[in-house]
């Protein structure tokens, strides 16, 4: 039977797209769902603000075989890419689908006519609607669970990509480590070294109000960080909003660290989180009744974390900055017991962040990618 592909029109159509690759990984021990009201906040149409102001264009589509659906895409254009800096780029994202060729060619051929309305010359895709949202298909690692914000696929996906005639458009590294029993001397002499040698101090973030009041020079220092990277759009006043009202809920004020410098200006930052992987799981998309109750089991009793933001001042990047950061990270893993550690993904580029790790026997276990076409 022929596949027919449908635009999303209704709230119900909305929720089928949010909870088909629900349906599609249920037997699968490595897929993270999504927190269900989450997605409908950041794909509704009529309520998400970057829709609302303009910022973005998105439209979404639903795949059926034997009116059951098989697959689904989002067709999205950032204007902010496009317009500021000059990106002649449409995106895709959300896309899921069966083994089919003929499914996802005729999802992609959606998202292709889409840009092509907007007179654009290029496709990337699986990205978000923003830089802040899940991104790059999975490529190596397909035996791993997913983290809270990283997307899992089958590895076909890939295929599909190839032979309708995609290309690689950025890679991304993820890497684990086991936390050592204890940090070598050496590391902790030199750790106080640096912080005298350019009078640096660890403020301490106490509670939620801490962590709100460090948001916005996290996300400034984040513009430094990772600005000269090609692909790296800056992030707006809206969506640092938007990041924080969905993630602050679910940051220990404990496994935040913040370096400043003697005038009390951010030079360097880390967020990481126990891992809420597993938790996600079992809550299944849905925080009420009962989900909450595994994402507070997992925040007081978990062996494993993850980063997720990392930033350090171009000026003190290479100076042993990273050696401070890790040794304040360690400190809070071991009182909680966090003995496995995960990176999220970092662009292959981007060796200053990958210098973090490297003292610690770093094994790169996920890779992916996103993938281009000229339309």
């Amino acid at each position: 039977m022929s596949i027919e592909i449908k635009e999303v029109k209704t709230q119900k159509e909305l929720m089928q797209f949010i909870k088909f690759p629900m349906e599609l990984y249920k037997n699968s021990p490595y897929y993270v769902p999504p927190l269900i009201n989450e997605e409908k906040e950041a794909l509704d149409l009529n309520k998400n603000e970057i829709f609302l102001e303009g910022k973005a264009k998105a439209r979404y589509f639903l795949a059926y075989k034997n009116n059951k659906i098989v697959g689904r895409i989002a067709a999205i254009i950032n204007w902010n890419e496009v317009k500021n800096q000059g990106i002649s780029r449409a995106r895709f994202g959300w896309f899921d689908f069966i083994d089919d060729k003929e499914v996802s060619k005729k999802l992609l051929d959606k998202a292709i006519e889409f840009g092509q309305a907007e007179g654009l010359k290029e496709i990337e895709g699986p990205v978000g609607l923003t830089n802040l949202d899940k991104a790059g298909l999975l490529t190596y690692g397909f035996d791993k669970i997913a983290t809270m914000v990283t997307l899992y696929n089958h590895a076909y996906y890939e295929q599909h990509l190839l032979e309708h005639g995609f290309t690689t458009a950025k890679e991304w590294v993820e890497y684990e480590m086991i936390l050592p029993k204890e940090l070598p001397e050496k590391l902790e002499k030199f750790t106080t070294l640096i912080k005298n040698r350019y009078n640096l101090k660890i403020r301490k973030i106490e509670n939620k109000k801490d962590l709100v009041q460090i948001v916005d020079p996290m996300f400034a220092l984040l513009d430094k960080t990772y600005g000269h990277l090609s692909s790296y759009v800056p992030i707006e006043q809206k969506q640092i909003q938007q990041y924080k009202d969905k993630y602050i809920n679910f940051v220990n004020p404990d496994f935040v660290s913040v370096i400043e410098d003697e005038n009390g200006k951010m030079i360097a930052f880390a967020v990481t989180m126990p891992s809420y992987s597993k938790a996600l799981q079992k809550a299944k998309g849905k925080l009420l009744p009962f989900g909450w109750y595994h994402f507070w089991k997992a925040s007081k009793k978990n062996d494993s974390a993850a980063f997720y933001l990392i930033g350090i001042a171009p000026e003190y990047q290479g100076k042993g900055i990273t050696a401070i950061v890790f040794n304040e990270m360690y400190k809070t893993f071991k009182k909680y017991g966090i003995s496995y550690l995960e990176t999220n993904p970092e662009l292959i580029e981007n060796k200053n962040i990958q210098t973090l790790w490297k003292d610690y026997e770093p094994k790169n276990h996920k890779r992916r990618k996103s993938y281009k076409k000229d339309i």
